[in-house]
């Protein structure tokens, strides 16, 4: 009973002054809302760069060719012929870690069919491309083996090009000129979107890869390998086997560079996705300091809130109450205050991000930790501004208190 009517005797006290105590609390309102806005930001951010990433495909390693050097002169890198058909198949056999392995060309150039054209790129892939993409084909099927094996002249769609040459009709099964050869379409690809650089995905055309080497571009030599680890763990492990290999079948001395490139997909995700959470950090501790800032008004307003009631205190004191009870009263304001507008705060903060993702096209991402964070921060913040109030007030002298006017 003594304990609820401490309670009850700190709740009249802050109903005797409605508007300053609301005031009190929107400091604390404006931090813990704006501290969930700007984690649901950061957050977004972080995830949308992490589908992005995603989309370029599973597990991923690309293989390039190295750099060319011509009279002390380093051409670049890719600037090498090294990657062949049998690299790739032997790739796909020798390396345990590796479960998919697409050898990869492209070529680029107009595109026409009826009355349309499109200019865009052309990838010659191998059949295992969809899966280390993680693509789906959205109407018809991919090509086979036997279409790698015999060049067969048939693409599929990405779905940007698939809109701007067949926009009123179905493709599947149409014929288009690519450079003035005739391909036939075998299928659309589903929508990927932008990639993590803003390039759109679906703006390509798939073909064999022996296709395109055959018909459009004239180059023997692959472009480039996709391969794909059989786990996340076994990337790394899948880079090493693959670069032994390479350099074994590219008879490299041991003193020697390799005359390849490997590209882990892995390191771009981390590099992202770090940069990502030190822009939720920031962001988070620039709005954390308007959480201070209502501390520092709950203080300011506990300490008038002792002063105006010094006397108030004094009766208390004589007719029985201890310090402790008066620090426990003082204590339970400065709680309350914080908990009534940390609440508040993140009901602002979760309508606010919904807002922000809803007019303004920003990814919001609010997680229970975000949320548990600023509503635990908010405690803390009361009971550590309130707690130097309180005890002023349990440390008063009766006989002082009654005599204060």
């Amino acid at each position: 009973m003594k304990s609820l009517n401490i309670i009850i005797a700190a709740f009249r006290a802050l109903r005797r002054n409605k508007m300053r105590s609301f005031l009190t609390m929107l400091g604390i309102i404006i931090g813990v809302s704006a501290v969930i806005t700007m984690l649901a930001i950061g957050q977004g951010a972080e995830y949308s760069v992490k589908q992005q990433i995603a989309s370029l495909g599973t597990n991923v390693l690309i293989i390039f060719p190295g750099s060319q050097q011509q009279g002390g002169i380093r051409v670049g890198a890719g600037s090498m012929t090294t990657l062949t058909e049998d690299d790739a198949t032997a790739i796909s056999t020798d390396c345990p870690a590796v479960a998919f392995v697409s050898p990869g060309t492209f070529s680029g150039g107009q595109v026409i069919a009826g009355n349309l054209n499109w200019g865009t790129s052309i990838q010659g892939v191998g059949v295992d491309y969809i899966q280390i993409r993680d693509w789906n084909v959205q109407y018809g099927n991919f090509f086979t083996d036997q279409d790698i094996k015999g060049a067969t002249k048939v693409c599929i769609l990405g779905k940007t090009v698939a809109d701007n040459l067949f926009p009123d009709s179905d493709p599947v099964g149409q014929n288009i000129r690519i450079r003035n050869v005739p391909f036939k379409v075998i299928g659309v690809l589903s929508k990927k979107g932008q990639n993590a650089m803003g390039q759109d995905q679906d703006d390509v055309i798939l073909a064999p890869y022996s296709t395109v080497q055959k018909r459009l571009s004239h180059y023997p030599y692959l472009r480039q390998i996709l391969v794909s680890a059989v786990g996340p763990k076994e990337i790394e492990t899948a880079q090493k086997q693959v670069t032994d290999l390479l350099r074994m079948r590219h008879k490299i001395a041991g003193f020697e560079g390799d005359d390849f490139t490997i590209r882990n997909q892995s390191d771009l995700a981390s590099a992202a996705t770090a940069t990502s959470q030190i822009l939720t950090i920031l962001l988070a501790s620039i709005a954390s300091v308007s959480l201070l800032v209502g501390g520092i008004g709950i203080m300011n307003i506990m300490l008038v809130s002792v002063t105006e009631r010094t006397r108030e205190i004094g009766i208390r004191m004589s007719v029985g109450a201890r310090g402790k009870d008066i620090l426990t009263q003082f204590l339970i304001e400065a709680l309350v205050l914080s908990l009534l507008g940390g609440i508040t705060g993140i009901i602002l903060g979760i309508v606010g991000s919904k807002l922000i993702s809803n007019f303004a096209g920003w990814p919001t991402f609010i997680t229970a930790f975000s949320i548990l964070l600023s509503f635990g921060f908010s405690i803390l913040v009361g009971l550590f501004f309130g707690f130097y109030p309180a005890r002023k007030a349990a440390m008063l002298n009766p006989i002082d208190a009654l005599r204060y006017e």
